[in-house]
């Protein structure tokens, strides 16, 4: 079972419509996908129209194997699953910071699931905290977009100093460019030096700042599902293509 995130320690970057897009292309090309909604907010459950558990608190989100399989919901897509957010998950890190081996509770918690998915995707909240770094040490890989403004290259190199700064791999990161807008020449002069900068950890693919993507929330499904001939669901649909050719 491969664990994917797509995570980003700056919010308002996409993060969420990447997380529901990729998600649905890796159950279109036949993976068993689980989307798995780790944020409070629970944007990802809402955009399948899945309303969360309320039974599935913090504490048996790590403890509990039952409650955990039984708050998964089925999607109206094939070989996606999700399993929404509550209000609860606000605790994760209050909990974990009471837990022994807490680096590693998450990972443990998701074998629960191993037999019955091929992905499992982790939508994160946007901030670096115990349940972060629960996230990058159980993760395969890290999908992280990137808004080409000065402040998200600057959150983009904090990332990779956390990584450095606590033995994690830096192999692990896979920034994207999201958001972006052609006409804007700080968007392309930013694309430019961190594709230099930061060649092996930036794919090429790059997301158009789209309204199709912006009604998401409106029509509440992925927009490869929306709007498929679109620009912004061919974007996502390469995403996962160089995603896929990437990790093999």
């Amino acid at each position: 079972m491969l664990i994917l995130s797509c995570y980003s320690n700056k919010g308002g970057v996409g993060k969420t419509a990447t997380a529901v897009n990729l998600a649905h292309a890796l159950a279109l090309a036949g993976q068993r996908t689980l989307l798995c909604d780790l944020d409070p907010q629970g944007a990802s459950g809402f955009c399948f129209r899945v309303k969360p558990s309320k039974k599935l608190t913090e504490a048996r989100f790590f403890e509990d194997v039952q409650r955990f399989t039984k708050a998964i919901r089925g999607s109206d897509y094939e070989n996606l699953d999700i399993l929404p957010a509550n209000m609860t998950f606000r605790d994760f890190d209050v909990f974990l910071a009471r837990m022994r081996n807490t680096r590693s509770r998450l990972k443990k918690a998701l074998k629960a699931v191993k037999g019955d998915y091929d992905v499992v995707l982790l939508d994160c909240p946007p901030n670096i905290s115990t349940l972060s770094e629960n996230v990058f040490r159980a993760s395969d890989a890290i999908v992280v977009p990137v808004i080409p403004t000065t402040l998200s290259q600057r959150t983009f190199e904090q990332l990779e100093a956390f990584f450095r700064d606590h033995d994690l791999p830096l192999s692990k990161l896979h920034g994207f460019f999201s958001m972006v807008q052609g006409v804007k020449s700080l968007h392309g002069d930013t694309i430019t030096e961190m594709s230099k900068a930061h060649k092996k950890r930036i794919l090429k693919t790059q997301i158009p700042f789209s309204s199709d993507i912006e009604r998401m929330g409106v029509h509440r499904a992925p927009v490869t599902a929306t709007a498929p001939r679109s620009a912004a669901a061919q974007a996502y649909s390469a995403l996962h293509r160089e995603l896929v050719a990437r990790l093999g």
